[in-house]
């Protein structure tokens, strides 16, 4: 079969990206998706078995750093188009070793660039769409919202990771013309999300009777995004997005840390069929992560105007669909915490307790 546009999408097996290969492959039948992943913790082929079928749909394993491997791909398949979402994403990581970060998120990324670059001699027609973060903005106050023209001010070796990316990408546009777009977005929530994050890791915990650590005082301000309403925004900026510009993607959901895990300590109560009150008494409070962002808010006022994009799930719902879809898939979440467990455990709870 003749595709009419060939997508390589990075980081397609991870939590994000699944989610938006499993989009593009079921409503673009005459796309070719190609997902590259390396397939680190967070990345599970077992995310996407509902796919992998599909005539339209290749898996590649692969690191975006090896740029034989990815010039091989542009090459090989025609590429007009790459959505990147490779990326270690997770802030307790960084903070834990921070060269994992520079490696794929800064030097993967410019990898990709330099592969596009040297494949699209001509621009029209092509696309390379970064995918990045509201955490590059840095933190805000009680009030306000982060817009595509806030300045930069990472806090986080994770963070400022993104950040660089995000300006390398900018910088490939000005400098050789490379057509790009790129999205930040807010905290990401759903089916699917390795559980180191905070609402699966609560899940989790929960499940098992065991303590669900929160930061500090639980103060924190986090806007959610539900996943497949990122995936849906990735698909309109895709499609309709000029060309140069950015586009923050925010679920319009903010909520302090203690109020979510207060919250689904409810929902998973009732789902659970426990008294009232129960999961609730597992909250331990441990030491702020160092340079823990107090608040991100997004502003998604341009994504609404100019591609008439909005979130259709809010928080409660999205919170019960979330746990109801964990407790439903317990052969996934035993699978993919088998190995890592307490690693992420260690990060969340032994690490805050001491202070690292």
């Amino acid at each position: 079969m003749q595709f009419s546009r060939p997508i390589l999408v990075t980081g397609g097996a991870g939590f994000i990206g699944s989610h938006l290969v499993r989009l593009l492959v079921n409503k673009y039948p005459t796309y070719r998706i190609i997902n590259l992943d390396k397939l680190t913790y967070a990345g599970n082929l077992e995310n996407l078995r509902d796919v992998e079928e599909a005539h339209n749909y290749l898996f590649v394993k692969g690191d975006i750093v090896d740029h034989e491997l990815v010039r091989q791909l542009f090459e090989e398949h025609g590429l007009d188009t790459v959505v990147h979402l490779a990326a270690e994403s997770h802030v307790d990581r960084s903070i834990d070793n921070p060269m994992a970060f520079i490696q794929t998120n800064i030097v993967g990324t410019v990898s990709l660039l330099n592969a596009a670059r040297a494949a699209w001699e001509a621009p029209e027609g092509k696309l390379f769409y970064h995918v990045s973060t509201d955490e590059v903005y840095g933190s805000l106050g009680e009030t306000g919202f982060f817009t595509e023209k806030t300045p930069y001010d990472p806090r986080s070796p994770y963070s400022a990771s993104k950040a660089s990316s995000d300006h390398l990408v900018r910088a490939y546009y000005h400098t050789y013309g490379l057509p790009v777009v790129i999205s930040n977005c807010s905290n990401n929530y759903g089916p699917y999300q390795f559980p180191e994050k905070l609402i699966p890791l609560m899940i989790n915990n929960i499940r098992h009777s065991k303590p669900l650590p929160v930061y500090g005082d639980g103060s924190n301000v986090r806007d959610w995004l539900w996943v497949e309403d990122h995936a849906r925004a990735i698909d309109l900026i895709l499609h309709r997005g000029r060309l140069g510009e950015t586009y923050n993607i925010g679920g319009d959901n903010e909520w302090r840390n203690i109020d979510l895990v207060r919250s689904l300590c409810r929902v998973m109560d009732e789902l659970l069929d426990r008294p009232a009150g129960t999961s609730e008494q597992l909250i331990t409070f441990v030491k702020d992560r160092p340079g823990h962002d107090q608040r991100y808010a997004i502003d998604a006022g341009k994504l609404k105007a100019e591609l008439g994009w909005e979130p259709s799930v809010q928080a409660e719902e999205g919170l019960r669909k979330t746990a109801a879809w964990y407790l439903s898939h317990t052969d996934w979440l035993d699978h993919v915490t088998s190995g890592a467990y307490q690693d992420y455990y260690r990060l969340h709870y032994e690490a805050g307790a001491k202070g690292l």
